[in-house]
């Protein structure tokens, strides 16, 4: 591994900044304009794309964004490749490389993640088209016996190939363990699961000799199950997930980026700041929201082009909001007092 990749994992987790994940395939970003009542094309996908990822100041607190296949290889209305368009910004692209999920054979209700075939092949394609980090995601789903240790296994037997393929590639990879919020399951015992997750994941990123210095982990925080009754505070959340953290992530790792999951804009930021507030910690502790960033901004949008500065206004006003919980300096005054002054 070149420094490069170590500096490029750094830049990712830079102080007040954390990465905006835009790589949703087309079937989800179909269901995600479906709740502004459009329908899902070629061209109203490059339309929002170019309003999200052509937003003046991004660069300000967003480090990185993750693309998808279809996003990496579309042209603004300049010309310019969304790759191009990020650089000048001074944001670094990435791209998904995983292919979803598939079940998996023998073990209802849980799934293992599929894309491994030919992956060496797209790894270099996507570093040809100008991204500079990658991202994978494995789906753990905590339920009456599970997750089982068979999928446990697989998915991170499988983020661990992918690690290593990208790292030859040169590429950062992104290695992203997800465990559901969906259930009745107490926070006890998203912790429990998530810690027995991550230590499976970083004993095979150590036998697949994956450079951790030049790796980051985007993992879920440790959070009640949905329809739990159990009702913690952000304090608890945050001491809950960085207890799990510091027990199996190592500390060669520069740094966390959390995933929002199934958590409102609010809820994502407020508990990144509440967790940035139990610092120092061994790692920069960041964000890779996709929903919690984007949602405000699709709804400013609507799909009318002459809403593109209000929406993009919403992604600067988030991304603000999520620098300063990096910064463990957020409060509940700020979402409407920094919009009022332009946010």
């Amino acid at each position: 591994m070149s420094t490069t990749s170590t500096e490029t994992a750094r830049a990712l987790v830079a102080p007040g900044k954390g990465i905006l994940a835009a790589d949703e395939s087309n079937p989800t970003m179909a269901k995600r304009l479906a709740t502004i009542g459009l329908e899902s094309t070629a061209d109203r996908r490059l339309a929002y794309r170019e309003v999200l990822l052509t937003t003046p100041g991004l660069g300000e607190h967003v480090s990185g964004v993750i693309l998808y296949d279809e996003t990496i290889r579309q042209r603004t209305g300049e010309g310019l490749t969304f790759p191009e368009v990020l650089e000048r910004a001074g944001v670094v692209p990435g791209i998904k490389v995983d292919a979803g999920t598939t079940p998996l054979a023998g073990f209802p209700d849980e799934v293992v993640t599929q894309g491994l075939d030919g992956l060496r092949v797209r790894l270099a394609e996507y570093a040809a088209l100008g991204a500079r980090f990658a991202k994978w995601r494995a789906v753990i789903r905590i339920g009456e016996g599970r997750p089982s240790p068979t999928c446990v296994d697989a998915n991170a037997h499988a983020l661990a190939r992918y690690a290593a393929l990208a790292q030859e590639a040169g590429l950062v990879p992104i290695v992203e363990p997800e465990v559901l919020m969906d259930g009745p399951h107490t926070l006890e015992t998203c912790a429990s699961v998530t810690a027995t997750v991550l230590r499976r994941v970083y004993d095979q990123l150590a036998d697949h000799r994956v450079r951790l210095d030049a790796s980051l982990l985007k993992p879920n925080m440790v959070l009640p199950g949905t329809t739990s009754t159990d009702r913690p505070d952000d304090a608890a959340i945050a001491a809950a997930t960085v207890a799990v953290l510091r027990d199996t992530v190592p500390a060669s790792v520069p740094g966390i980026v959390f995933l929002s999951g199934g958590q409102t804009d609010r809820e994502a930021t407020a508990r990144l700041d509440a967790i940035n507030r139990l610092a120092p910690q061994p790692w920069e502790l960041s964000f890779s929201f996709g929903r919690a960033l984007q949602a405000p901004v699709l709804q400013a949008w609507a799909g009318e082009a002459s809403h593109a500065e209000a929406a993009q206004a919403a992604l600067r006003h988030r991304a603000r909001l999520n620098g300063a919980a990096r910064r463990a300096s957020y409060t509940p005054e700020l979402e409407d007092a920094d919009l009022a002054t332009g946010g």
